[in-house]
């Protein structure tokens, strides 16, 4: 074998531009692939990262009415038949497998009535929180201080702002001891918080910018305490659950909101539950999305890689004509047929081997240069690398078959005639 691999490059070396020209349709074809799939993979990726949280491994649990999450009207209260988390509920959440940490806490979306003067908050989010809720969502406080227990066994009227929310409130100034009104309620600005950098999305898209839009109209957190001053006494909780891996999301997700569902009896109704937000499912089927779309690519680019092997199979068919009296004088001086077929074979799969690594090398160029001009993520697949230089051989031993039986076929005699 290694005889006929040192002759089968020697036979490409001796006529390098035929070679070369041959190669090519199999270097475009893996090249095209390898850029597609390491497209692809970096888009999987990133839409993973966005929709789950890179590092924070996120689960929401919302109070749900069908398929929308419950909206408090202001005056109602509890729903006819939800009951409060308990305690013993939420320490249970905690201690579940792979559960890291869970925060609880009440909320509304698009609240209105938050000001500063003549400046006004409109669409954002306001969270009443307990102390384990900027841990578990991934939220670090930048300039001035976190909630503590003081401000919650007195009923300290204190908030913390993120930064869209202090930039449209106080625009250069400094918030910090300046006081905002919810409802016309005061309340005094102690923190400003940020998402920890390790959990920062990338946002290069609009379905991104959408995802996260509601970062972008502000975000309000005040002590889980002091939510009734502004809102109702008895509201239903929401949770973030936090995994300790990706893959265990989805189970962590499910288990809490059985626990959670403890809370709510048939008076509800069956259009009543907590339900698990599971991201990771979302991901799943927009990654399924963007696979189909790019799949119609790849057939596109195999076409490259069947016209590569036709050329393959063309030049090895006209190498065995020109190398007719070679062929006879092994064949007379006692060559098997076997001899002069895997030699052949092996001539058609060096070749087509070097034009899948080229092919890869040239497919990693062209995928950097992709995401450097249209900014989209790639991923380099070692799967798929190793899958093209397989590949690639495979191609030269089908289309190499051919000639290579030609050439095994041919009788000694005719063959040292032949001119």
């Amino acid at each position: 074998m290694r005889e006929n691999i040192i002759e089968a490059l020697q036979e490409i070396w001796t006529h390098k531009m035929r070679s070369f020209l041959t190669m090519l349709g199999v270097i475009i074809g893996i090249a095209s692939i390898i850029a597609i799939v390491s497209t692809i993979k970096g888009t999987n990726d990133q839409i993973m990262e966005n929709l789950v949280g890179k590092g924070n491994n996120n689960i929401g649990i919302s109070l749900m009415q069908g398929d929308m999450e419950f909206e408090f009207d202001g005056y109602s209260g509890m729903p006819q038949g939800v009951a409060l988390i308990t305690d013993d509920q939420k320490e249970r959440i905690r201690s579940l497998p792979h559960a890291e940490d869970a925060s609880f806490f009440y909320t509304r979306i698009y609240a209105e009535g938050i000001r500063r003067g003549q400046s006004s908050l409109e669409g954002a989010r306001v969270y009443g929180v307990d102390d384990h809720f900027l841990n578990t969502y991934g939220y670090t406080v930048y300039k001035g201080r976190s909630f503590i227990d003081a401000d919650r066994q007195n009923y300290r009227k204190v908030v913390m702002l993120d930064e869209q929310a202090a930039e449209i409130l106080f625009e250069d100034r400094n918030p910090i001891g300046m006081t905002i009104e919810i409802k016309s309620e005061p309340f005094v600005v102690v923190g400003l918080f940020e998402a920890k950098k390790d959990f920062m999305p990338e946002i290069k898209t609009i379905d991104d910018y959408e995802i996260y839009e509601e970062t972008t109209f502000g975000t309000v957190l005040m002590p889980d305490a002091c939510w009734p001053i502004v809102y109702n006494f008895d509201e239903p909780q929401n949770a973030f659950v936090r995994a300790d891996k990706t893959e265990n999301m989805s189970s962590v997700g499910r288990k809490a909101q059985v626990i959670m569902r403890e809370s709510i009896t048939k008076a509800a109704g069956k259009h009543i539950t907590y339900r698990a937000a599971d991201m990771t499912e979302e991901a799943r089927n927009q990654q399924q999305l963007s696979n189909s779309t790019n799949s119609l690519l790849i057939w596109v680019a195999s076409i490259a890689l069947l016209v590569g092997g036709i050329g393959v199979m063309n030049i090895m068919l006209v190498s065995v004509t020109e190398r007719t009296r070679e062929i006879g004088l092994k064949r007379a001086l006692g060559a098997k047929r076997m001899r002069i077929l895997i030699q052949f074979l092996t001539e058609s799969a060096v070749l087509t081997l070097l034009g899948g690594l080229f092919g890869i090398i040239t497919g990693i160029i062209l995928a950097g240069l992709i995401s450097r001009i249209t900014g989209i993520p790639v991923g380099i697949s070692i799967p798929a690398v190793l899958i093209s230089v397989i590949f690639s051989v495979v191609i030269g031993i089908v289309f190499g078959l051919i000639p290579s039986i030609k050439a095994s076929n041919l009788s000694p005699i005719e063959a040292l005639r032949r001119e």
